[in-house]
């Protein structure tokens, strides 16, 4: 009986012997698998960061406004629907939206494409339309459909350092123009400077 039991712990010593080192150490290949998963943790990590950083600047935060516009007005020529830019210069915001109801003044949450925040860096400091009006409304509406802008304008903002930029909107062009400092808006002409 005692070589048997003899031979049953040499038996289990075997048998259990190698499943304790597999248990307590890693293979190479979840060693490799937690690698990866790791770095691509630390790579979204830094592209959030990035992203962050560079929507804080004033570079960032003006490209991110006029692709906003220009996104409204490429959506609204490649289809029959209708989209809005509403700026808040009272809280420093933009959104854009895609009118899906004849209730204008009315914005549903289903509408919202993308709302957005300025920074100390970038500060809407007035709007003027194409007919010489300034906004003086809290939200200033800028309206795209199929054959182009409804009005067009200026939207004027400040950088950290106090320069001026003009965002300029034209009701022919559908390229929405950045040019530095307070530039004159091209608007409607009275029948009087017309020659013919």
């Amino acid at each position: 009986m005692s070589a048997e039991r003899a031979h049953n712990g040499f038996e289990m010593g075997i048998a259990t012997g190698p499943r304790r080192r597999a248990g307590s150490a890693f293979t190479l290949t979840e060693l490799m698998v937690v690698i990866v998963i790791v770095s691509l943790l630390v790579l979204m990590a830094t592209i959030n960061i990035m992203d962050l950083l560079k929507r804080s600047t004033f570079k960032g935060q003006i490209q991110d406004f006029i692709s906003t516009l220009q996104m409204a007005a490429n959506a609204a020529a490649e289809s029959d629907r209708r989209y809005e830019v509403i700026i808040d210069p009272v809280e420093q915001s933009y959104l854009l939206r895609k009118i899906t109801t004849p209730e204008l003044s009315q914005v549903l949450q289903e509408e919202i494409i993308i709302k957005r925040y300025l920074s100390e860096n970038c500060i809407i400091d007035y709007i003027i339309f194409d007919d010489g009006e300034y906004a003086t409304e809290d939200r200033v509406k800028f309206r795209a459909n199929r054959t182009g802008w409804q009005y067009g304008g200026k939207i004027v903002l400040l950088d950290k350092d106090d320069q001026l930029h003009s965002v300029l909107v034209n009701r022919l062009d559908r390229i929405i123009k950045l040019e530095e400092g307070d530039v004159g808006l091209l608007g409607p002409r009275s029948q009087d400077d017309i020659p013919f």
